[in-house]
């Protein structure tokens, strides 16, 4: 008996494992060998293609594709209708299947709706990708992106709280009381 939901619509291709407590919701497609954590909750019309690995508690809204390259860490939030590319200069003339470039959304990062992730650009952990941003360089952790093309515009929480540094470069989350310490261009949770 399997130990997660999916909706009878739902088609799961074999070769794929699922971890326990998931929920595949309506229209959705898992191809072949995925690998899907524990606790995923995958939205209405989602297409995960085949070879994608979600970590534990990745929840992916309605009208997401994930292309194969994708790898999201635990506890990644994908917006509705979000998007990953795969193919750097795609033509519908010439296959480029081996050429899929690889993406690694780190843990506890979320991109949100509408935003575009374009493949060989990996999301630092927790980052914040706001709705509509279009993604074309790598992302470091705790980083908050906005726009076309995505700018940095400050620094998030693990709790996706804008982070206000002192000259110091000390901040606090204001829903945690967690500290974190700006150094040059890098952000660390330090308590």
């Amino acid at each position: 008996m399997a130990n997660f939901f999916a909706h009878e619509t739902a088609i799961i291709d074999e070769g794929c494992t699922i971890g326990e407590g998931v929920k595949i919701w309506h229209f959705s497609h898992v191809m072949p060998n995925c690998i899907i954590g524990d606790k995923c909750n995958i939205g209405q019309n989602v297409v995960i293609s085949p070879d994608v690995v979600l970590g534990k508690n990745v929840k992916i809204q309605n009208n997401v594709s994930i292309y194969t390259g994708v790898v999201c860490e635990d506890d990644v939030f994908l917006g509705p209708s979000m998007v990953f590319t795969n193919v750097i200069n795609p033509r519908s003339a010439v296959n480029r299947k081996s050429e899929y470039a690889k993406t690694l959304v780190k843990k506890g990062a979320s991109i949100g709706a509408n935003a575009t992730i374009v493949c060989g650009h990996d999301i630092g952990a927790f980052a914040f990708i706001g709705a509509g941003a279009v993604v074309t360089k790598t992302v470091p952790d705790y980083a908050l992106l906005v726009g076309n093309p995505a700018k940095q515009i400050g620094w998030v929480s693990e709790y996706g709280h804008r982070l206000n540094f002192d000259e110091a470069g000390n901040a606090i989350c204001p829903e945690t009381g967690q500290e974190y310490l700006k150094v040059s261009n890098e952000v660390k949770r330090i308590k």
